[in-house]
């Protein structure tokens, strides 16, 4: 740094500082170096001493305010001001909102992201099964009332398999399926599941000659309406499965 002797002959001759006024910058190097050639030093030392009291001219040494300063901003300095919504009624709220912990915030949000997921996933449920009670309620009431007492999942699921197969075949190539039901009860629940479906099904009886006689051959036709769409989500047996078990 510059010594004691050069800087009280830099007060004496500029009075109060070299660097004082409004002198341009070039005319304050150009005295300081004035000034140290007088002196016998180096000039290494004499380049440090130019560089050290420019530094110091230019940001000069901070007071206790300003170095209060450069930690204002939080978490080092003063609090900030109170916003205009923290003074209102709902300050109490906003308190525990704003200082909320990092962890807690993470979980807050990882629930409430669940919680929507599982509300969407509900709503759908929700949608599909009121689709599903609708297809229900296109059953006539006595056939309905014979598919719940004579529960049969795997036949329903087998005839329900064939016509959703039929209603979601888009090539066109097929307009109507033909199934060789003989049982009448059986008939009845494949009418049924033809009607849950939203397609017209009729049953026809024609002779067939084998050994022995003649025999009566049933054979029921099933064809797509104008108003048949895409099948529901949940099938008949699906259904009647929740309300056996009491899930709605």
């Amino acid at each position: 740094m510059v010594t004691a002797g050069l800087l009280r002959r830099e007060r004496e001759q500029f009075g109060s500082s070299p660097f004082t006024g409004q002198t341009m910058i070039e005319s304050k190097i150009q005295a300081l170096e004035d000034d140290i050639g007088a002196t016998k030093v180096s000039n290494r030392r004499s380049c440090r001493w130019l560089n050290d009291r420019l530094l110091l001219e230019l940001v000069p040494r901070l007071g206790a305010d300003e170095i209060k300063g450069l930690f204002a901003p939080p978490p080092w300095g003063e609090e900030l001001p109170l916003s205009a919504f923290c003074m209102t009624s709902s300050a109490a709220a906003w308190d525990v909102f704003r200082t909320i912990d990092m962890d807690v915030q993470a979980n807050l949000l990882q629930f409430h992201m669940r919680q929507s997921c599982a509300d969407r996933k509900n709503s759908r449920l929700d949608e599909d099964e009121e689709i599903a009670l609708n297809a229900w309620h296109r059953i006539d009431r006595q056939t309905r009332e014979v598919i719940k007492r004579n529960f049969l999942p795997d036949l329903l699921r087998m005839y329900e398999e064939r016509v959703r197969a039929f209603i979601q075949d888009t090539r066109g190539d097929k307009d109507l399926l033909a199934l060789d039901v003989q049982d009448p009860f059986q008939r009845l629940l494949l009418h049924g599941v033809c009607e849950f479906y939203n397609v017209a099904s009729e049953t026809r009886s024609s002779t067939v000659r084998e050994y022995g006689g003649d025999r009566l051959w049933k054979t029921t036709t099933i064809r797509k309406r104008s108003g048949t769409g895409a099948p529901p989500r949940i099938t008949l047996v699906d259904l009647l499965t929740r309300k056996k078990n009491g899930c709605h």
